[in-house]
């Protein structure tokens, strides 16, 4: 089974002909010109996109991907069902790529990523790629355990058909045009959205050590999957509005639906993460790290010290990186380094953290952090010219 780990070849492993049905489904919305559009057609339109939105946000993304709650098997199945009309691939498809891109979120190993692969290929083309052709089953062993789950992978398309004919026989032509095939294109791309517009367009409360934003035209249109950044900064939430001003219906409905006992369980972000007091962990504090030492040009900084420093005293220096291996940077941070041209000190850093990062008591880390990973860095262009220089 191909993987999501390892060297990434992106755009070039497209596989057209899958996208076709994709565009064929876009087409079919002009059929409406030949089948005219009815009241009946546009009420059914309205009502299966909020339906069909309302599943993806609560049924593939809040609970199959994120276990933000608990349900019965019967409505988990529902639910699962619901969202798989929207055909978006099946749920275990869908919640295997979705928790691989918030391990490596705007990483080189994201899924999608506008930061690595460009706003359209994260907004639709990854979808097409034959590397996503399949999923990654240990990721979702926990979906895998039921059957009805299972069944509904190997007959993806099946629940889309059969919604799609039951517009028909509700609607007739324009039931089926419109009712079906708009909002099936209008659900598409307002998920999609999420993948692509919502890691570039929006504002950052949190820092997540990725690209997520808030946005709260995409949180209307989505039913509050648009406060991205909230997610990000706790993914297990069933609330994704934070604040109480922060509109997010997909939640106000699961929140009805625990009143009846449907649902339970419902997880909340504490009220530190809330409050933007909690402490980042290990892997966001990097993340927002290399991140911040990319804004410093390691080459330029290697190349001001080599010049600096004479013949012996640069191969002096080359030796003990040499002999220091993973600690280089204890090595460089020795040399008073803030003299060199192009080569910030750490209150410099810190200070243009301050400017890139949205507030967190993990800041002094995040810039202790990106020093390390700047002089490591530098140490590692000082050893490459040492082998480029031609031996005497």
């Amino acid at each position: 089974m191909p993987s999501d780990s390892g060297p990434i070849d992106h755009h070039e492993d497209i596989v057209y002909p899958s996208a076709i049905p994709f565009v064929l489904v876009h087409l079919a919305c002009f059929g409406a010109i030949w089948s005219g559009v009815t009241w009946e057609s546009l009420i059914l339109c309205v009502t299966l996109y909020w339906l069909r939105i309302f599943a993806i946000g609560a049924g593939y993304h809040r609970l199959f991907s994120h276990r933000a709650f608990s349900t019965s098997r019967a409505f988990r199945f529902v639910l699962a069902v619901l969202a798989q009309s929207t055909s978006q691939k099946s749920v275990l498809w869908w919640a295997s790529k979705h928790r691989h891109h918030h391990l490596h979120s705007d990483t080189e190993l994201d899924v999608h990523s506008p930061r690595h692969t460009g706003f359209l290929y994260s907004h639709l083309g990854w979808i097409f790629a034959r590397r996503h052709d399949t999923f990654d089953e240990d990721s979702v062993a926990d979906l895998m355990r039921y059957p009805e789950l299972r069944w509904l992978h190997k007959f993806e398309l099946l629940p889309a058909a059969l919604l799609a004919l039951l517009c028909f026989l509700i609607a007739g032509w324009p039931g089926l045009f419109v009712g079906f095939f708009w909002s099936t294109v209008l659900v598409y791309h307002g998920t999609f959205c999420i993948n692509s517009l919502a890691h570039v367009s929006g504002r950052k409360r949190y820092v997540t050590g990725d690209d997520s934003r808030n946005n709260w035209l995409l949180a209307i249109f989505t039913m509050g999957e648009g406060w991205h950044n909230n997610h990000h900064a706790f993914q297990s939430s069933v609330r994704q509005g934070f604040r109480w001003y922060e509109w997010d219906p997909t939640y106000y409905i699961l929140k009805a639906l625990s009143w009846t006992g449907l649902v339970w369980d419902l997880r909340m972000p504490p009220k530190q993460v809330v409050r933007n007091e909690h402490g980042l962990g290990a892997s966001v504090i990097n993340r927002a790290a290399e991140q911040l030492a990319g804004h410093f040009n390691s080459e330029k900084i290697a190349s001001s010290i080599a010049t600096a420093l004479h013949r012996p005293e640069l191969a002096a220096l080359r030796e003990q990186l040499a002999r220091a291996q993973d600690r280089s940077a204890d090595v460089l941070a020795a040399m008073h380094l803030p003299q060199v041209p192009h080569m910030p000190s750490r209150d410099e850093l810190a200070a243009k953290a301050r400017t890139m990062f949205a507030k967190t008591k993990s800041l002094e880390k995040i810039a202790d952090r990106a020093y390390e990973v700047l002089l490591t860095s530098v140490g590692a262009k000082l050893m490459a010219g040492a082998e480029s220089q031609p031996s005497a």
